[in-house]
Formats: structure tokens, sequence, C-alpha cells
């Protein structure tokens, strides 16, 4: 099937769904009001709440959502074959994702701009706060180390990349005083900005640094050191001076290499070669239920929520702008997702070289590179793919290949960074609900909050001594992050049937991902228990318990409603 269809036709599905599904939701489910106070304005402190204008909050919040999920998670999920991966994308971004995003965002800003699980306390009770805080300082907590080691091995990987990332922070500065302090249009500034940070891009390409042994102290450990210190910074900062200008930067960033992919695949028009549906990969989990854990950004992330009432909700200036900033976002993703898709299913299949030299293409390029789990499994196997299907897409339009590589580098760190110091702030802002439920004052404290939130995350890294510490919970992760995503919709459900509108749309998307998380758990736990990995065994089913008083807990305050029939009247 030809490459350019499926975009199209994707593309298409999304634009279609954002105007009719998306609207309906928006309108008729949740009644939005473009007359409402939103926290940014009743709240606001120039700190956290911040009014902000829609394209710039768009940016934030997409790169926020995005990081390297919507990349990472199709590059191992065509291992079952590129139809599977499409499907899951399409459907769980347009039915599942886009609800939740929205409705998450849409409940904090009728909250006071709370996390979604600070809000559970009154949609439910107070015993399912705790739980739903503990749960989401636990999955923040993994993705903070992880994604501190991801940029420390991205540097590592693409040492072009260096120059460029850490000179995006003065020009971010320098764009969010240009429109809060010059009061500048923030499109021109964007564009400037961008225009700087393609130029650092070029001088990266040129200069790429590698950071030597450092007093015997490997550079990896270095860098992990220095990224958490800047999460420190970043999540202290008021979020107009580094954290927003910063990801608007950077959705810039992620639309021209979306555009540049687009271009490429409309010049090119790549057949995909690979097998539209492998149902058993050598040494690879069951399809289901491990797809739809696999691929979360791009379809359905837990992580959302927690941008979409942690962050954007404290900026969101109006909401009848959250459709937009939301929906909005998670559609995008999608597209992008699909991009990947289409890089690796087409693009690999236009050039690889083997290991042994021998210059692939179609599909034994894709068999080649994805022979088995493992060898599809690795962070460098799975950026790679991406790489090196883009790269083929896009030298098509004429750009040098050392460039295109430098450009990609560059785009795949900026995301990761932006993960990164987005989940530093949503920790210090779960640290303060958790201690303000045991009335702990010390820690509800933005510094100390903080503190609490890198110095865990420094001691999971290095509890093994090397950095990478986090990895030993990484594979509890997806079916977590899964896991919430489906409690998050649970909190949604209840939330609408408690204003007596018709559930249904967050309803069934709940029951799926909690019924399709449960199944995963229970299959990660056999693993675990076969591998004699106790630590993950005993975690994995805490988390299950929790999860299993949390509905519990939810279902007893379902049934004491009375009837959203009873209530129209």
């Amino acid at each position: 099937m030809n490459s350019l269809a499926i975009l199209i036709g994707v593309t298409a599905c999304f634009f279609l769904a954002y105007k009719t599904y998306g609207k309906y939701i928006a309108n008729r489910i949740f009644h939005v009001n473009a007359a409402a106070r939103c926290p940014s304005y009743t709240l606001r402190d120039n700190m956290d709440f911040v009014p902000t204008n829609k394209f710039i909050l768009f940016g934030h919040h997409f790169t926020s959502i995005a990081g390297l999920g919507p990349i990472v998670g199709p590059a191992v999920g065509v291992i079952w074959g590129w139809g599977p991966a499409l499907l899951w994308i399409v459907f769980g971004s347009i039915f599942i994702g886009a609800v939740h995003d929205f409705g998450s965002l849409i409940i904090s800003l009728r909250g006071e701009g709370k996390s979604i699980g600070d809000i559970s306390s009154g949609i439910i009770n107070q015993r399912v706060r705790v739980l739903f805080l503990i749960l989401i300082f636990f999955t923040v907590l993994i993705v903070i180390a992880v994604f501190a080691l991801i940029i420390a091995l991205l540097f590592k990987m693409y040492p072009q990349s260096v120059i460029p990332v850490f000179l995006q922070i003065p020009i971010a500065i320098l764009l969010g005083y240009f429109v809060y302090q010059k009061n500048g249009n923030p499109l021109w500034g964007g564009i400037g900005a961008v225009g700087l940070m393609y130029l650092t891009i070029v001088l990266g390409a040129y200069f790429p640094i590698s950071l030597p042994i450092i007093f015997g102290i490997d550079p990896i450990i270095v860098w992990i050191l220095i990224l958490l210190a800047y999460a420190y910074i970043a999540s202290i900062l008021p979020v107009q001076y580094l954290l927003q200008p910063r990801d608007y930067i950077n959705s810039y960033q992620l639309i021209i290499g979306m555009a540049l992919l687009f271009i490429g695949v409309i010049l090119v028009r790549p057949p995909m070669s690979a097998p539209v549906l492998i149902t058993h990969p050598k040494g690879a989990p069951p399809l289901i239920p491990s797809l739809f854990v696999v691929i979360a950004c791009g379809a359905i992330s837990g992580f959302h929520s927690l941008v979409s009432s942690g962050t954007s909700s404290k900026q969101c200036d109006s909401e009848k702008n959250a459709l937009f900033v939301s929906s909005g976002s998670m559609l995008t993703e999608g597209v992008l997702a699909v991009l990947v898709v289409i890089a690796i299913a087409a693009g690999l299949g236009l050039d690889l070289t083997a290991k042994e030299g021998a210059e692939l293409v179609g599909a034994q390029a894709f068999s080649q590179h994805y022979v088995d789990w493992n060898a599809a499994n690795g962070l460098s196997a799975k950026l790679g793919a991406f790489i090196t299907g883009a790269t083929n897409i896009i030298q098509v339009t004429g750009i040098p290949v050392f460039l295109i590589k430098a450009i990609l580098g560059v785009f795949l760190v900026s995301f990761a960074a932006t993960t990164l110091d987005s989940a530093t702030r949503i920790q210090r802002y779960v640290v303060t609900e958790i201690a303000s439920s045991f009335r702990f004052k010390p820690l509800t404290h933005k510094h100390s909050a903080t503190l609490v939130a890198v110095v865990s995350a420094f001691i999971l890294a290095f509890c093994n001594g090397s950095g990478k510490g986090a990895l030993i919970l990484w594979p509890l992760f997806g079916t977590v992050n899964q896991l919430l995503a489906g409690l998050t919709l649970f909190v949604i459900t209840i939330y609408l049937y408690r204003r007596g509108t018709n559930a249904l749309c967050a309803f069934i998307p709940m029951l799926f991902m909690l019924f399709i998380t449960a199944w995963a758990m229970l299959a990660n736990l056999q693993d675990f228990w076969h591998k004699n990995n106790w630590l993950l065994v005993g975690i994995g089913v805490t988390i299950s318990v929790l999860e299993c008083w949390m509905i519990i807990e939810g279902f007893l305050v379902f049934r004491t409603l009375p009837s959203v029939k009873t209530r129209s009247h």
C-alpha cells in the first residue's frame, strides 16, 4: 500500500474527528463555558498560574505530552506489523486519547488547576486522592530518572546535539522576555527563536561535543547530574521564563520536522514494504495486550493527564481554548506517530546498510532490523529505525544527510528534555499535594518539593551506582502509565455522571483501558515470577491492589449517586 494515501487519509480522519466528535464532546458533554473564569486568572501568581496565548500553550502542551513517546512506542509496535499499530493510533487517539486529555484538562480548570489526583477527592473521596497521588508520584519518579538517563545516552549517540540543546536555554529566555516583558508578537518571536535554533544546529553539526571520562567518572553519570540540576532550576523558575517558551520553540521544531517528512512522503511516495501483520514475531510478547501498552503516546497515555491537569490547566486562559490545546495536541501527536510508522514501515525499506555491509531494500530491510524482539527493543534500535527511515525520506528534499541527522538528533534530545523538565515540575505539584494531605507544611514550598522530586529521582537512578537504576523498574512503566490513563477515565466518568451528563464517551474507553492494563499486569507478573524478580512482583502486586482499592471506592460512590435519568427531570 502507498504511504502517501495512508498519510492523507489518516490526517483527514483526525481533522474531521476534531471538528465533529471533539466539538460534540466539548459542547454537548462537558458544556464548555467561554465566560468561565479560569485558574490562570483567579489564582494568578506569575509563577505557575499565568494566562497564556492559546498558540503558546498549545506548543507547551504538545511538546510536553509528546516527548519521545510517539517515536519510541510506534518504533517498537510495528514489530507486529504496521496494520495493528496504525489502527490503534487512529482509533485510540480519536475515541480514547482525545477524550482523556480534554476531560482531565476541563476538570482541572474547574477545580482550581489541581492535578487529576488531587481533584479525585471531591469527585470520589479523600482515600482515593491519596492512593491516586501515590501512584502518580511513582509514575513520574520513573519518568524523571529514566529520561535523565535517556538524554545522557542521546548526547552520547548524537554529540552534535549538545550545543543546540544547551543554547536553546538562553534563546528560550530571550523569547519569554520578548513576549511577556516587551509584549512582542508570539508568532514572530517564535519564528525568530527557531531561526536562531537552526543556526545552532548547523554549529553543532560542525562542532560535536563528547564528554571525556572526568576523574574516572563515566560521561553518562556526569550528564545525568547536570540534567537533574537543570531540571531543578527549570522547575522553580516562573513558567513563562523558560519552560513555556522552550516548549513553544520545540513545537516549531516538531512542526518543521513533521513538515519535512510530509514533503518527503509526497515526493517519494514510498510503498509500505513492511508486513501489514506479523502475528508471532520471534521472542515478542503476544500482540494483545502488549500493543496497547507499548504504543501509549500517539494513542493514549496516562502521563498526558498529568500535563493537562498539572501545568496546562494553570495556564489556559479560557475553557473554549481547552479543546484546541488538549485534543488538538493529542490528534497532532497521532499524526506524528503515523509519520513514525511510515518512516519505519516504508522509509526503512528505501535503503538500509546491514552489519555485514550489504545494502538492503524493501521487506528485507525491515526484516533485518526487526529480526526479533531483542533486536528491536533497545533504545538505539528504536530510535535508529526511525532516524534511518526518516533520513531516507527527507533526503529527497536536497538537505545533506549529515545535516538531516543533526536536525533529527536535536529533535529527539529536545523532546526528551521537554519531558524531563515538565515531569519535574509536575512532581513538585504532586509532592506539594501529598504533603498537604498529611499537613506536612515543610514540603508544600516549591524549593523543598522540587528537592524531593529531584533527589528521589537521583536515588532511583543511582541505586545501583551506574545511573541506570530506574531501568530496574522500567518493565512496569508501560502498564502503570496506561493504568493511570484508565483510572483518569474512571474519575472523568464519575465526574460526568455526577453532573447528569451522558458519560459513555469516557465510560467505554475506561472499561477497555482498565481491562487491557489488568491483562498486561497479569502477564508482567507471570513473567517476573518465572524470572524470580521478586522486587517487580512485589511492586506489581502492590500497584494492582491500589488499583482495585481505588476502583472499589469509586464504584461505592457511583452506586450512591442518583441515575442520570432521575437528575435530568
